[in-house]
Parts: C-alpha cells; structure tokens; sequence
C-alpha cells in the first residue's frame, strides 16, 4: 500500500488550505492509498520557534516520512509567500528529507496575485529537501472555496483543478517503487 503524507501549513485550523487537504485525503484514501495527516498544530509552537530537533512530534514526522511515497503540503499566502511558520517547520527537516518523494503543492490566497507564490517561494524551499518530483501546484483564490468550515466545497473550476492534480498525482506515485518495501539485490538482468 502507498503512504502519503499531507501536511497543513496554515497556523489556523479549520482555513480554506487545510480544506483543500481535507478534500485530497478523502480522494486518496478512497484510492487505497494509506493517509498521514499532519498540521501545524501537532508541533508545540516552542519546538518550532527554538528549533528544537529533538522535538517528539518532529521525530514522529520524519519517521512517518521516511516510510512514505509522496507528500502534500499546503499552505495560505500570506504576503507573497507562503505561510511562515510551515518556513519554520521546513527548516526543521533534514537537507534530504524529501529524497524519492513525490510532492503536490496546493495553496489558497486573497487574489490570484498571490498565484506564483508556489512556484517562486514554496516549489524551491521543497526542491531544496531534495523532493524527487514536484508537480504543478494548485492555487485557490479565496473565493474559489466555497466552504471549509464544514464540509470542503468548492467552485466547479477549483473541484476540476484538484481532481486533475489527485490524478497526476496518484499517477506519479505509481511510477516509484514503494518506499516501504525492501529493494532486491543482486538480482542480475538478462
């Protein structure tokens, strides 16, 4: 089974990104695909503003995602750039954390102004950890969700953009070898 880890970079909870989450965890579990959730909120705000790296929920984190084969995160804008304190948490993880994982960035804004800051703030601080694909983000502009207090609603154009990038995401883990699973050795080719 697949393992993936979603991950709300928004200091509020219920927001409009973790909405968007909320949606990608219930279209990848429907899809036999293991989901670990996590969100801002797991971490005590200390461990993450004194960089605490021994941290028990840190350490639970990059257990979990050692043992997965791709990851969500998603963030708010919030003046050009994403969230900074998911920057904080970012921060924490080692240079290769991401290494053979496939990454979907999704992130919501006040207006499409705020739309490349996935691809010039979030998509390099991700390439950085070493992520082994990172796919086209999606981007949320406020008024695109509907309802994320409840039950995650959309626009009909925001809904289609999402089940688009689930797919191509989906696709892209399949294309990987588990990261759960023992690799064989030694096994010559004809």
């Amino acid at each position: 089974m697949r393992r993936v880890i979603t991950l709300a970079g928004s200091p509020r909870y219920p927001s409009r990104s973790s909405a968007l989450l909320e949606y990608a965890r219930e279209k990848l579990s429907h899809a036999d695909i293991e989901v670990c959730h996590w969100h801002l909120q797991n971490f005590e705000p200390e461990d993450l503003l004194y960089a605490r790296f021994d941290s028990p929920a840190l350490q639970t984190l990059l257990e979990q995602l050692a043992g997965a084969d791709g990851i969500i995160v998603a963030t708010p804008v919030y003046k050009a750039s994403f969230s900074g304190a998911l920057k904080t948490l970012l921060d924490l993880l080692p240079e290769r954390a991401l290494e053979g994982k496939v990454v979907l960035p999704v992130a919501t804004g006040g207006t499409i102004a705020h739309m490349l800051a996935v691809d010039y703030a979030l998509k390099p601080v991700l390439n950085a950890l070493k992520a082994q694909e990172i796919l086209h983000g999606v981007f949320a502009d406020d008024s695109q969700v509907i309802d994320y207090q409840h039950q995650p609603r959309f626009t009909p154009n925001l809904q289609r953009r999402l089940d688009s990038a689930l797919d191509t995401f989906w696709q892209a883990l399949q294309r990987r070898e588990p990261a759960f699973q023992p690799r064989q050795q030694g096994v010559a080719h004809a």
